[in-house]
């Protein structure tokens, strides 16, 4: 994980046997912490291997989960937080189905992974979800075409809780260069964009967002 203010800098998790890709990753870490904007690199189980203290900030506001807190592993974070539709706007269609896309293909490829068999027992644990991730996502996916599944390029909803940012959007960004891919690790950025303000005396209203725990109908 990265430093944050006040703390040092521990070190990248999981941690490759590698010295040089140690090295390769501490470099890295000195670079995405660089980035003003939360960027974050995680593994095919979505273990977070590093994140930047643009990230933590993202994410700071959120209460401590055992198993799905957001600089552990992101996929448990949007799936099972129950704060993490307070950040994450239109939660949902935006965040917890595209991200249940990637993880069926990583179930594809990596079929014996225990990780992955931990967040799928996860999911078959609620009913609803997993009716969403059996029956309603394949629906979903050809409705809405394979292209709303990826992060790249993708513009969705966060809350930011600097009021600068605060209800926006950003795109993503995935901008893995190929040491990263070699090593299993994909690197993803969210570029905020900064709220638009109402004309002073116009008219303008504050956008709400959904609280309360992270839930997800069957499609």
């Amino acid at each position: 994980m990265a430093y944050q203010a006040g703390r040092q800098r521990s070190q990248p998790r999981p941690v490759p046997e590698s010295l040089e890709a140690q090295a390769y990753l501490q470099d890295y870490a000195t670079l995405i912490e660089a980035v003003p904007f939360p960027s974050v690199v995680f593994d095919h189980r979505w273990d977070v291997v590093l994140s930047n203290v643009a990230f933590e900030t993202l994410f700071g506001g959120v209460g401590a989960h055992p198993t799905a807190m957001p600089g552990d592993n992101f996929l448990r974070f949007v799936l099972f937080h129950p704060d993490a539709a307070t950040v994450l706007g239109e939660h949902e269609s935006s965040w917890c189905l595209p991200m249940l896309a990637h993880f069926a293909a990583a179930v594809e490829r990596h079929g014996q992974d225990r990780g992955l068999a931990s967040i799928r027992r996860d999911i078959a644990q609620d009913p609803i979800m997993d009716a969403a991730y059996r029956h309603g996502l394949p629906h979903w996916i050809r409705a809405v075409g394979p292209g709303a599944v990826e992060h790249d390029g993708a513009v969705r909803q966060v809350v930011h809780p600097d009021p600068r940012w605060g209800s926006t959007e950003c795109r993503i960004v995935d901008d893995t260069p190929k040491t990263l891919q070699d090593m299993g690790y994909t690197r993803l950025t969210l570029v905020l964009r900064e709220a638009a303000r109402p004309a002073p005396g116009g008219p303008g209203k504050a956008r709400t967002t959904r609280n309360g725990a992270a839930e997800l109908r069957a499609v």
